[in-house]
């Protein structure tokens, strides 16, 4: 027998294992009940209601109406599909124009140079997001700005990863906000787990007659969601952070919403995403979202709890270190903190070695080891953002597992400040 303690997986913010209760669920609609569930004959209709039945189980459990649910690939997919999706349907419903600055030698780079024209500044579109919002946000925004010219403006955060809501209120104020198509903000943040306040951050945004899409990729199955009490306008979830197999999510968006299709094809999902539907994957959200939210309900005080020893164990055994984001309105099983001196890096090797799996606060680097940009918006010196260590866990954690990470982290710490 080995002598070498059992791995403590601390990175359920970036992805989940898949229980055997979806699995089982997800089974008969890969081996017998397999067929196009837009097929007329038996089969097909079999397939179809399975179908009908996950989206409403589905959108029941995020505080949606059946027809809100789009199922997607994911959240990227989801994210993509809202910001440029919303963003395009709205320009032209606001009648407003693309609109591309001079390239790079000189030439206007297909439509009107904006930087000389003030009429066509005047009607150029705009995009409102968070400055800690995920890539597939950011990019989409910045796909928005380099092939239609819209102006993309980030609202900042405070040290604890809050949006300022009177920025975001200042840059919806007049003309400008006329010309505002969305505004894009996270639900929870998946680097530091600040839980944003989206209920007030719709209301800003809908006084300026402005929809809002919200991420929650990383909130879904860990808090309430409810999209129509917030009178979300959409939003994005992925099903690999709360149990299904990787490659399955959904975009839900109220029927109010104008919203163009970024892939072009058969007209499933309200037209909005082509493709024939995964009913085995509808299911197993279905089924993992429901199973979630139950976990959640029954165990929520007890995660709290150990999320709370842990930070102070943690800041016990390192005084040094410092937490970031919100010290409560945070995730429940979301520790982050940084630790001066050393490098995050350094520090993830170090504990890997010992059996303890985390990470620096993102999943979506590719294996590149990055500084989290959400403590740079949060205004932390860079040398200091790059020791993030971001601990996540979906089961309370027992004492006796405190007790091994904190020590661990002590050891490693002092391992590598000597060097």
């Amino acid at each position: 027998m080995s002598d070498e303690p059992e791995e403590l997986y601390l990175d359920a913010a970036a992805t989940e294992p898949v229980s055997r209760d979806v699995i089982d669920a997800m089974l008969p609609f890969l081996t017998d009940a397999y067929a196009n569930p837009a097929s007329v004959h038996q089969p097909g209709k079999t397939a179809a209601r399975a179908l009908d039945a996950a989206r409403a189980s589905f959108a029941a459990d995020l505080g949606a109406k059946p027809d809100d649910v789009i199922f997607t690939s994911g959240g990227t997919e989801g994210d993509n599909l809202a910001v440029k999706g919303i963003a395009l349907a709205r320009m032209r419903r606001l009648g407003l124009h693309p609109s591309w600055p001079a390239d790079e030698s000189g030439a206007p780079g297909g439509g009107a140079d904006i930087a000389d024209d003030p009429v066509v500044r005047a009607r150029r579109p705009r995009i409102v997001v968070s400055a800690i919002e995920h890539p597939a946000v950011m990019q989409s925004a910045a796909w928005l700005e380099r092939w239609f010219g819209f102006e993309v403006v980030r609202i900042p955060v405070d040290a604890q990863a809050h949006l300022d809501l009177d920025a975001l209120e200042r840059a919806l104020a007049g003309e400008a906000g006329e010309r505002t198509t969305l505004v894009a903000t996270m639900l929870a943040n998946n680097e530091v787990g600040t839980v944003e306040p989206v209920e007030r951050i719709v209301e800003i945004a809908h006084a300026h007659h402005v929809p809002v899409h919200v991420d929650a990729v990383q909130a879904a199955g860990l808090i309430p969601i409810r999209m129509r009490d917030w009178d979300v306008d959409s939003l994005a979830v992925s099903g690999h952070k709360f149990g299904t197999p990787k490659g399955l999510g959904a975009l839900l968006v109220r029927g109010r919403v104008p919203i163009e299709p970024i892939l072009s094809g058969g007209g499933q999902e309200r037209g909005l995403r082509s493709g024939t539907q995964n009913v085995a994957g509808a299911v197993a959200l279905a089924i993992a979202l429901r199973r979630s939210d139950t976990r959640m309900a029954a165990h929520y005080r007890e995660l709290v709890a150990s999320r709370d020893m842990l930070i102070d164990a943690v800041r016990r055994v390192v005084p040094r270190a410092e937490l970031t984001g919100d010290p409560e309105r945070r995730l429940p099983g979301h520790v982050s903190f940084v630790f001066p001196g050393v490098t995050g890096e350094a520090l993830l090797v170090d504990l890997d070695a010992r059996g303890i799996a985390c990470s620096s606060g993102s999943a979506c680097a590719i294996g590149r080891h990055e500084i989290p940009p959400t403590l740079l918006a949060m205004g932390v010196e860079p040398s200091i953002a790059k020791s993030a260590l971001r601990m996540t866990f979906r089961e309370p954690l027992t004492r006796e597992q405190i007790e091994r990470i904190s020590l661990a982290i002590e050891d490693s710490y002092t391992a590598l400040t000597r060097r």
